[in-house]
């Protein structure tokens, strides 16, 4: 019993103590508390939370937020004003209300609806595109009617236009002159190699380093809730497991959803209505359909050679003179030399090389003109070739010799039209079809569609080879590169034709067309592209599908119509006639050449 006591006893005395201790350390640590708050006010550190948050109070009510929105950052406000200043969460919470106060919630700029000033905006800085500077026009004047009769008509969200086309024809400076004519901020959000949806819809709050979205940071940055966003090479998204970013566009540019547009980051709805979205693209095929489908498309084709030296003599030589401090009393380009860089140092359907070549002169001659040697340059062929070195590109020689069994064809690319020179050989063997070169499948069936076609009418061309004895090499040069599509149907007709019958083709008669196994030439696409490249490469004739006569006649400069002869076929027949030489010419140069060897 007395053991039992002493126990009793023993564990009162310990609870004692424990309390004791308690209360003495907390004692201790409220005495140091109000210590350091007394060392802090004597530095003036409590003035400084106090004003910090005064800033912010002031900051809030600047801003104009929606009523809830406001609420909720008070809110977050009181927290930071409970916080140690010194504290993680307290510097997470600062930037998040760096963020918040500086959105423009309320801020925007008024729209210039001078539809003549905007004409001449564009046509300062473009040159051509008369059909996508109508489009803007258009808007324009829309968005003008609508102001004019608020009261009578509700306003109707204009779908976002796309710029599709090759690089350098002026697609990105199109929507920079775009927000110049409306009187808006402009802002590039560049989307090349994007793969996580967080890059558009930002961060949850609770990740280290997070931060807003693409969209959110442009709406900061431009300072307005109404600028012009241009959406960069929108086409070279692509989704991981991270998400799908061309999703999460996906309520940026609906105009039922994006009047609350919810960024991960400041989790709080935001109003894109406003925003004039652009984007721009080289190609709509690699475009998710559900946004290809929220997206009004215009195609800015490749220039012609004609338009090329306008816009070279209009836009790019004044502005380079301008980059490199030259006047017209250093510098003159004659029509004849910028000519010869276009054809001979640079291939392709927009103007940035040429911008480089030229820029690359007028470094030399402001070297030279440093160096105290002559006073005035007139630029020439000569003084161009002393400058650029060797030409690169020498047409007249890229097509090459007439040869049996190979055919020139043409080509659409995400960087404008191209040639394609398709070859086809015939070896003993077992009446296989071999295709090289990287085919799709819808380029292996249009070569299958045009041996069948071969096959049916033998008798017809004089073939006397027995197809059960012999194979059929198609090849389509590069093999590294992938290709599809059936445009190159009646190349590849006339190739194997050639290889067969052993008749030369016409290497500067370029053709494309989809073929039937009946013979038919069906549509297909980037006529302007595919013209102007054959144009490029120095052909003489163009063989196109009849069904696309009226595209290719409205669409085609005159300058370049003058240049190349086009022929509209709807059957393969007289492409054949076109591109083949004649039998019995066939058979005497094949003698000629015994002779000879």
């Amino acid at each position: 019993k007395l053991e039992h006591e002493i126990k009793v006893l023993e564990v009162q005395e310990l609870i004692r103590t424990k309390a004791r201790e308690s209360m003495e350390k907390e004692q201790r640590e409220y005495f140091l508390r109000q210590q350091l708050k007394a060392i802090r006010k004597e530095l003036g550190e409590e003035e400084e939370k106090s004003k910090e948050i005064e800033e912010y109070r002031e900051k809030i009510k600047k801003a104009k937020m929606p009523k809830e929105v406001e609420e909720a950052v008070l809110k977050e406000l009181s927290r930071l004003e409970k916080m140690h200043p010194e504290s993680a969460e307290a510097a997470v919470l600062r930037t998040w209300l760096e963020w918040m106060v500086e959105l423009p919630w309320s801020k925007r700029t008024r729209d210039r609806l001078d539809i003549e000033r905007a004409r001449k905006i564009l046509d300062e800085d473009h040159y051509d595109l008369e059909k996508v500077k109508n489009r803007i026009l258009e808007y324009l004047a829309v968005k003008a009617l609508i102001k004019k009769r608020k009261k009578k008509v509700k306003e109707v969200k204009q779908p976002t236009i796309c710029f599709v086309g090759p690089p350098g024809v002026g697609k990105t400076s199109l929507a920079r002159s775009i927000a110049r004519a409306l009187g808006r901020k402009f802002v590039r959000i560049s989307l090349g190699g994007v793969r996580d949806e967080a890059e558009i819809r930002g961060h949850r709050r609770t990740y280290v380093g997070a931060m807003p979205g693409k969209i959110i940071q442009a709406l900061r940055k431009a300072g307005t809730k109404n600028p012009v966003i241009l959406l960069d090479e929108i086409d070279k998204m692509s989704s991981d497991f991270r998400g799908d970013p061309s999703a999460a566009l996906l309520e940026v540019l609906d105009p039922e959803q994006n009047r609350e547009f919810v960024d991960n980051y400041i989790n709080h709805p935001f109003d894109l209505s406003e925003v004039l979205f652009i984007a721009t693209a080289n190609t709509p095929h690699t475009i998710p359909e559900p946004l290809y489908d929220r997206l009004e498309v215009l195609n800015i084709p490749g220039y012609t050679e004609y338009e090329k030296l306008q816009i070279a003599k209009k836009y790019i030589v004044p502005k380079q003179m301008k980059n490199h401090a030259l006047t017209e009393n250093d510098i003159v380009f004659t029509d004849s030399a910028l000519l010869h860089i276009i054809r001979h140092y640079t291939r392709e359907a927009g103007v940035r090389n040429l911008d480089r070549r030229i820029a690359a002169v007028c470094r030399k001659v402001a070297l030279w003109i440093s160096e105290g040697k002559e006073k005035k340059y007139r630029i020439t062929k000569k003084l161009v070739e002393e400058i650029l070195g060797a030409p690169k590109f020498i047409p007249e020689l890229e097509l090459g010799e007439d040869e049996v069994g190979v055919a020139t064809g043409l080509a659409w690319t995400p960087v404008g039209g191209d040639v394609l020179f398709i070859e086809a050989i015939v070896t003993k063997g077992s009446g296989r079809l071999i295709l090289t070169g990287r085919l799709g499948e819808v380029m292996k069936e249009s070569a299958q569609a045009a041996l069948g076609f071969i096959k049916a009418n033998a008798d017809k061309y004089k073939i006397k080879k027995d197809f059960s004895k012999i194979d059929i090499h198609v090849h389509v040069p590069a093999g590294a590169i992938p290709k599809d599509g059936p445009s190159a149907g009646i190349t590849i007709a006339t190739a194997m034709l050639s290889a067969l019958t052993e008749r030369k083709v016409r290497k500067k008669v370029a053709m494309t067309g989809e073929i039937t196994l009946g013979g038919k030439v069906l549509p297909v696409g980037g006529l302007k592209e595919k013209i102007l490249a054959a144009l490029r490469y120095g052909a003489k004739t163009v063989i196109l599908p009849e069904k696309n006569k009226q595209e290719v006649m409205e669409e085609l400069p005159e300058e370049a119509k003058k240049k190349i002869k086009l022929v509209f076929v709807d059957r393969v027949e007289p492409v054949f006639e076109l591109a083949l030489y004649p039998e019995e010419k066939g058979k005497k140069s094949k003698k000629k050449a015994a002779a000879s060897k």
